[in-house]
């Protein structure tokens, strides 16, 4: 996708394994409050607190597991976390078949979800940086930047189709068999995994807990863009459930259209992802990590003027476009930054707190925005959001270590 060079077979093994997870995950794209809205019917409230619960708890439950990831072999974890999601995933169309399935099940499920993703993430994140050299860090970054997109522009809409013609279970269905695809995918890659260093005590501690957080915030540039990329992405997500309220029900989009206006934009991204790497070889890392952040933040304002019919419906993909498109440029480059100025022993446990406070910030946001909503509405909770992203790229770092030279060398030979 993003480039031809090839990283030897075990990237490749680990690159079809997160493709066939993502597919999936995007296939069954917002699925829980498509489940909430259309099965339980349920309010703007309710699918709220939905998706900010099982993030928070979720988030919560993840706390010990970025020390406990850091000191294991990460493809047993990344193996078992795929069997957890699916195990936790497949239990919603077992209950709804037996007519069981209930709003406290989703939020259980939603929790479990949220603490493996995490998990998950944190042990892929360290595995990818032992798997390839550094110099090939943004290379492989812009392939799983590209798959991201290429998937999330064709998954929703066929989720939505399949949603129409069998049933929000489908997709739930459908996502649970991703991840098992995924753990033979990653079960596949063999090789010999290096032991990670013994630890010194036999228990947690208060302190191991916090070493993620603490590393991030002593690293000079790190803990910008920390708060930059978490705030982010909180104002991005608290929004998706309202969206889906708005379109769905107060404008009556049908789920394939809703499917439609969030995947068919995501072509941006995959245009992005492709020219990440030309970006930084003629502007350098630091001018498209800047540039790029502050684009991203520009869309999400019109967001609150989306109206029913066509017209509307162009509206949100055209604003998503734009919105892709610079999410596209700027993530695999702030992705490769992050792994090259993160120290390999701690690289588990900067991941899972960095995913944490997002799910928290992401949790926090989405209640808060379920509770607005109730009060003035999702449009004007809608806009109070794009409003706010507005001012996150004064998060950004202004000053920046150079790229390292072997990543700028590599971007110039490939």
């Amino acid at each position: 996708m993003a480039g031809t060079r090839s990283l030897g077979r075990q990237f490749e093994l680990l690159w079809g394994a997160y493709a066939v997870s993502t597919l999936g995950t995007w296939f069954a794209f917002d699925a829980f409050s498509l489940i909430a809205i259309l099965v339980l019917h349920t309010g703007p409230t309710e699918v709220s607190v939905l998706a900010a619960a099982g993030l928070a708890v979720g988030a919560l439950v993840a706390v010990p597991l970025g020390p406990w990831v850091e000191f294991r072999r990460k493809r047993p974890v990344m193996i078992a976390m795929d069997l957890v999601r699916f195990a936790a995933v497949l239990s919603i169309p077992a209950a709804f078949a037996l007519g069981w399935l209930t709003y406290a099940q989703l939020l259980v499920v939603a929790v479990a979800v949220a603490a493996s993703d995490i998990a998950f993430k944190a042990a892929s994140g360290a595995f990818l940086k032992s798997l390839v050299p550094q110099e090939d860090l943004l290379i492989a970054s812009s392939r799983f930047e590209a798959t991201t997109w290429t998937v999330t522009m064709l998954a929703p809409p066929l989720g939505g189709m399949a949603i129409g013609i069998f049933g929000p279970m489908t997709t739930v269905l459908t996502n649970g068999v991703s991840f098992v695809l995924s753990a033979l995918g990653i079960r596949a890659i063999g090789g010999s995994e290096p032991r990670p260093a013994d630890r010194t005590a036999s228990r947690l501690s208060v302190a191991d807990l916090a070493e993620g957080w603490r590393y991030i915030l002593a690293h000079a540039t790190l803990r910008p863009f920390f708060f930059n990329t978490v705030l982010t992405g909180g104002l991005i997500m608290a929004t998706v459930p309202l969206m889906a309220v708005l379109m769905l029900g107060n404008l009556g989009f049908t789920p394939f259209q809703y499917g439609l206006a969030f995947g068919a934009p995501c072509l941006g991204g995959l245009l992005g992802a492709r020219l990440a790497r030309r970006f930084v070889t003629r502007f350098g890392q630091r001018r498209v990590l800047l540039v790029g952040g502050t684009l991203r933040a520009c869309w999400s304002v019109g967001l609150a003027f989306v109206h029913s019919g066509i017209t509307g419906l162009v509206l949100v993909m055209v604003i998503q476009f734009g919105l892709v498109t610079c999410m596209g440029v700027f993530n695999p480059v702030y992705a490769a930054y992050r792994m090259e100025q993160t120290e390999s022993d701690k690289m588990a446990r900067t991941l899972a707190a960095w995913s944490i406070t997002s799910s928290a910030t992401i949790a926090a946001l989405t209640a808060l925005c379920g509770v607005l909503a109730a009060a003035i509405g999702p449009r004007s909770t809608i806009l109070l959001a794009g409003a706010l992203m507005l001012a996150t790229p004064l998060l950004l770092p202004r000053r920046m270590p150079v790229a390292a030279p072997a990543i700028e060398h590599a971007v110039r030979q490939h």
